[in-house]
């Protein structure tokens, strides 16, 4: 069962260790197609209207307590986030900076080129798309394993350290995250609920899927 899942798999596109600065052709090729579709499904769900994401709203919340931009409390967050690997031992790689690169690509060709729903349920319907498109995207590049954006290495770091199965890691941590930001004054939509608690069984999901369609 996908939601037991504890560990990232690996196939034989994973690459030996995440820290490799010359890994082998698909790696590098599968850990872009990953951050591609995640990026997409993220940009997706801002498209969508649907609510922000629960890290965002953490953020919005921060901001009306403060003097300073989302803009600025997000990317301390993203720092904090990468202070909190160093207990729990986890590794930057070319994935790590890929991350940033990719999925900030992918938002601006989204918030581009497809528009967002007229119909309120239509918004829901691609909020949830969003959802699972991320969670795929997020699945694939893991596995490729040349390292994690700031909060899918705090989630794996999480798991190594708990050994509770990565869906309900993510969740714990994704519900933690919205509840903290709705407590301090952010917006919390439905999108933002669909993602928090959806998107850690989605990890797990695309997590089963590559591993029983490429494990050795």
């Amino acid at each position: 069962m996908f939601l037991k899942i504890k560990k990232i798999p690996t196939v034989y596109w994973s690459s030996e260790e995440p820290t490799n600065l010359r890994p082998k052709t698909s790696s590098l090729l599968f850990v872009c197609l990953g951050l591609i579709i995640f990026g997409f499904g993220e940009g997706l769900l801002i498209v969508s209207y649907s609510g922000a994401s629960p890290w965002s709203v953490l953020a919005q919340g921060i901001a009306i307590n403060t003097n300073l931009s989302i803009g600025l409390i997000t990317f301390i967050i993203s720092i904090t986030v990468l202070i909190l690997w160093i207990p729990l031992k986890q590794k930057p790689g070319i994935a790590t900076i890929l991350n940033a690169i990719i999925i900030a690509i992918m938002i601006d060709l989204c918030i581009h080129f497809i528009p967002t729903p007229e119909n309120y349920y239509s918004k829901l319907l691609l909020g949830g798309i969003a959802v699972l498109t991320v969670g795929l995207g997020g699945g694939i590049y893991l596995v490729a394993n040349l390292g994690a954006g700031p909060r899918d290495g705090l989630m794996v770091g999480l798991q190594k350290k708990t050994n509770l199965p990565i869906a309900l890691v993510r969740a714990i941590l994704e519900i933690s995250v919205v509840s903290i930001g709705w407590y301090l004054g952010g917006i919390v939509g439905v999108g933002t609920l669909m993602f928090a608690f959806g998107i850690g069984p989605a990890i797990a999901l695309s997590l089963y899927l590559v591993n029983k369609t490429f494990s050795k």
